[in-house]
């Protein structure tokens, strides 16, 4: 025995091994009896049972709602171009240019816009038919047929084509006014030609109200900004909601900048619509002056007895404010009693009014207050 004695006991240490082993295993089946029959070791934790032991359920919550249902986005954007894309349409132009070594030759051109109205009516951009000397528009069925320009207001970017056809898909507009930052939108169009035609791009609204300056010098304001994939081919065509509901027209991209497009909120298109459709353009309310913000220095320089109102500097010859009495130097302070402080304020207040509306302006000539009557004209085409 002591040849194989060097002073540790392998065989006790065995033993107390599997005694902890054992003890452990005990252990853990006698919880799993008790989690899974624990009427077994308690018979008055039953149901209805009126004992205190700590194996108690939870009482089931009262008035809970089931958990909500959150729709597949990729669901509805498969319908949502279902019932658009036939709507959406390429717009095909021709504009004629001249070179001093080649002479007069045509530029082709190529955008895309949306049928609105069953009528044959295409809402796009002014800047994709601007100048065009002849307009095709391509059908979802592959039809081209000849488009006939309405009207275009370049301040907006906004154009109306109307085509000859019966039974035209229509594309339903919905309302910008409540759009929220993070919602779904849908941008369809056609972004390098007719060759992809309702190509269909999906993101969301990234931002609202935003101001951009366009290639040509125009600013367009109150602009829907989407990371929805927006190419020049695009421009013209909808920007549209999850409910499949036009909420804006494509119009630019930023051009240093992946993700950020723009579209014109249609419900800043749907008065233009109406317009050109009516008068074949806009018909722009007019006051007939050249006015100008009061500062601390033109009140000083021409001794005026205010500091906030616009100056007015000079008056069109047989315009509404001729014909009302207004003289140059006057000093319009309210507009039908809402205060002008800037020429933005008297130029923002002239556009929510109509050709041939009488408004009220006070007016401070001298140090003498007057209210002026005058009706609104229709500012002459240039």
């Amino acid at each position: 025995m002591s040849e194989y004695y060097d002073g540790r006991r392998p065989g006790l240490f065995l033993y107390i091994a599997i005694g902890l082993i054992s003890a452990l295993l005990g252990s853990s089946l006698m919880l799993f009896a008790v989690h899974t029959n624990p009427q077994l070791f308690f018979p008055d934790k039953g149901p209805g049972g009126g004992g205190q032991g700590t194996l108690d359920a939870p009482p089931p919550a009262q008035n809970t709602l089931p958990p909500a249902r959150v729709n597949d986005p990729h669901e509805t954007i498969v319908q949502v171009a279902a019932k658009i894309g036939p709507a959406v349409v390429g717009v095909s132009t021709r504009r004629q240019a001249y070179d001093w070594f080649w002479g007069a030759y045509e530029i082709p051109g190529v955008g895309s816009g949306v049928i609105f109205a069953e009528q044959g009516y295409i809402l796009t951009n002014d800047h994709v038919v601007h100048g065009a000397r002849s307009i095709t528009v391509t059908l979802f069925d592959g039809r081209q047929v000849p488009g006939r320009l309405v009207g275009t207001d370049p301040s907006t970017d906004l154009a109306v084509v109307k085509i000859d056809e019966p039974d035209l898909p229509v594309a339903p507009l919905g309302d910008s006014d409540n759009l929220l930052v993070g919602e779904l939108a849908i941008a369809i169009g056609n972004p390098l030609g007719l060759e992809l035609q309702r190509t269909v791009t999906a993101g969301i609204v990234s931002a609202l109200n935003r101001t951009i300056q366009t290639e040509d010098g125009n600013v367009l304001e109150g602009l829907i900004q989407t990371d929805a994939s927006i190419n020049p081919g695009n421009s013209g065509g909808p920007l549209v909601n999850a409910s499949g509901q036009v909420i804006g027209i494509n119009t630019a991209k930023a051009p240093k900048a992946e993700g950020i497009g723009f579209s014109i909120p249609i419900n800043l298109a749907k008065p233009i619509v109406e317009e050109l459709i009516t008068h074949g353009r806009i018909v722009t309310p007019w006051l007939g002056i050249i006015g100008g913000t009061i500062t601390p220095e033109i009140a000083n320089y021409y001794d005026l007895a205010v500091e906030e109102g616009v100056l007015i500097l000079e008056i069109s010859r047989n315009s509404p404010a001729e014909k009302a009495g207004l003289r140059r130097l006057d000093v319009i302070t309210t507009f039908n009693i809402t205060p002008m402080e800037t020429v933005e304020d008297l130029t923002s207040a002239l556009e929510q009014q109509k050709v041939g509306q009488e408004i009220k302006l006070t007016i401070l000539r001298g140090e003498s207050k007057q209210t002026v009557s005058v009706t609104l004209g229709e500012r002459p085409q240039e």
